[in-house]
């Protein structure tokens, strides 16, 4: 991998950390502005699918490097952050355009009766459990995986394999924790 040069260094942790305070904060006013027009009701599947490929890509990853394969190892991991970016717009964009979806909201009038609630049983703990830690280790993950790629990328390698040990299996854990967010809460979608 191409070293950078040490002032690019700096610049790029003050983006990573810019990065990494903006994206929690755009999401977190998706949930309370008025909806804009439009259907992209199609897109919760497409982005659990990449959430799937993430996965995917990040157990390719670490076989790869088990492997000494760094040429496939660095592609898996690019793939990886792309299919990451292309989750984001699609879950900011649907969620720019649609009204939230509750668990266990089977008559999909947007709030759950007492009856909606004992039918949903265990699984809304279950559901709400597998939520919330998605969303807590999502937003902590964004600056560990940045400046694990940053490191590597500048050829610190030491670095970056001391801040992998953390940011490679919370990734993951938000990969797939993502798509079984997506299966859980499918069944609710209007």
């Amino acid at each position: 991998m191409n070293t950078l040069a040490p002032n690019k260094i700096s610049s790029y942790k003050k983006l990573i950390v810019l990065v990494s305070i903006i994206i929690p904060i755009v999401v977190g006013v998706l949930f309370s502005i008025k909806k804009i027009p439009g259907n992209l009701s199609f897109l919760p599947p497409i982005y659990a699918g990449f959430n799937a490929a993430t996965s995917i890509l990040l157990i390719a990853a670490l076989i790869a490097i088990k492997n000494g394969k760094t040429k496939a190892h660095r592609l898996f991991v690019r793939l990886a952050l792309l299919l990451s970016i292309l989750f984001l717009g699609c879950y900011v964009a649907y969620h720019l355009t649609s009204n939230p979806t509750y668990f266990g909201d089977l008559d999909h009038n947007g709030s759950l009766s007492d009856a909606e609630k004992v039918a949903a049983g265990k699984w809304r703990i279950i559901y709400f459990f597998t939520l919330i830690s998605h969303i807590g280790l999502s937003m902590v993950v964004i600056p560990m995986v940045l400046f694990s790629y940053l490191h590597a990328w500048a050829g610190n390698y030491q670095k970056h394999k001391k801040l992998v040990r953390f940011s490679y299996p919370i990734w993951l854990y938000v990969a797939i924790t993502g798509v079984l967010v997506y299966w859980m809460i499918s069944p609710y979608y209007v």
